[in-house]
């Protein structure tokens, strides 16, 4: 299905002042044949003025052919089930009153910006009944949209449970193909949106883990859904991109809303990366006492300050590493006396 885009319709009010026009001369026309037949009745006046009646009874059928589009929307017009075009761009258009405007998705509301489920509170009957109505219209927004879906529960390439969500900037650029080839494009966007996720994530841990390949390379790599987020919101771009071309729809952006453990193992998992930070600052730890210590036998044995034997010097390392490694403060105490 191709697109066909009707730009030389915009003679809507030229139609609109012929139709008032016309009415105007039906209505003189009916009053002139009315006194006409008054005072001296003729076959001339009576189908003057059957003429004028019928014309006031189906003239305001053309009117049905006018349509007015503001900035960034769209319509897609059938004529007896036959595409014809799609008319976009602001302005004031006349088509055939028989053509029926097309959208299959105008009353489907997801998550998204441009969609309302339900009036908010503090709007009164009037404009709650007016965001009704232009959302049930027939007019498709070509107007850059966000859909963000609900939060999933997804296990990572080593089996633990996440919970991640997106949200997917996307616009129509096809309507023909958003209307003719899909069902329900906001429904099918959703669902794409969902599939996508789940085969990414699939192939990426939450937090970096060793002989864990996330390119496809079979080369292990430090990719991670914490670490890549940037990497891993592109893959799912192009994902849903792939899925939804046939849709006529873009995507112009992906990006993680919501990213964690799920409530099941959240406490599990933080206690493993507590032990991992832990034992990251001892090890940091001991590797600068010992550079310490190491540093304070090479200034005495230096500066002659002092003569330690073998027994000595690991009684002085025992007691600084100790002291340097211990998580309270060292409480001294002095010796008086000798080691023997």
């Amino acid at each position: 299905m191709k697109e066909i885009e009707l730009s030389k319709k915009k003679n809507g009010m030229a139609v609109l002042l012929l139709v008032v026009l016309l009415y105007a001369l039906a209505i003189t026309g009916t009053v002139f044949s009315g006194i006409w037949m008054q005072n001296n009745w003729s076959p001339a006046a009576t189908a003057l003025m059957v003429v004028c009646i019928i014309f006031l009874c189906i003239g305001w059928f053309p009117l049905c052919g006018l349509k007015v589009l503001k900035p960034q929307e769209a319509l897609v017009l059938t004529l007896f089930g036959t595409y014809v075009g799609t008319l976009k761009g602001n302005g004031f258009y006349y088509v055939n009153p028989f053509c029926t405007s097309v959208n299959p998705a105008a009353k489907t509301r997801l998550s998204q910006s441009g969609d309302v489920k339900q009036a908010a509170s503090g709007l009164d009957a009037a404009a709650a009944a007016a965001v009704s109505f232009e959302n049930t219209g027939k007019k498709i927004s070509l107007k850059i949209m966000t859909l963000s879906n609900n939060r999933q529960k997804i296990n990572d390439c080593l089996g633990n449970p996440i919970e991640i969500g997106i949200a997917v900037t996307w616009r129509i650029v096809d309507t023909a193909k958003a209307v003719f080839n899909v069902d329900n494009y906001k429904e099918f966007l959703s669902l794409q949106c969902d599939s996508a996720l789940r085969n990414i994530v699939r192939l990426y841990p939450y937090d970096v883990a060793p002989g864990v390949d996330t390119t496809g390379d079979g080369i292990a790599d430090e990719g991670s859904l914490r670490g890549s987020s940037e990497i891993v919101a592109e893959r799912i771009r192009s994902e849903i991109q792939e899925r939804v071309h046939e849709a006529g729809i873009e995507i112009v952006e992906a990006r993680i809303t919501y990213l964690a453990y799920a409530p099941e193992i959240a406490a599990v998992m933080l206690q493993r990366q507590q032990a991992s930070a832990i034992i990251d600052a001892r090890k940091m730890i001991v590797d600068g006492a010992v550079g310490m210590v190491e540093m304070a036998l090479e200034r005495l044995s230096e500066q002659e300050v002092v003569e330690l034997d073998e027994e000595r010097k690991a009684a002085m390392v025992s007691n600084l590493l100790v002291v340097l490694c211990g998580n309270h403060d060292a409480q001294p105490i002095v010796n008086t006396g000798t080691l023997y």
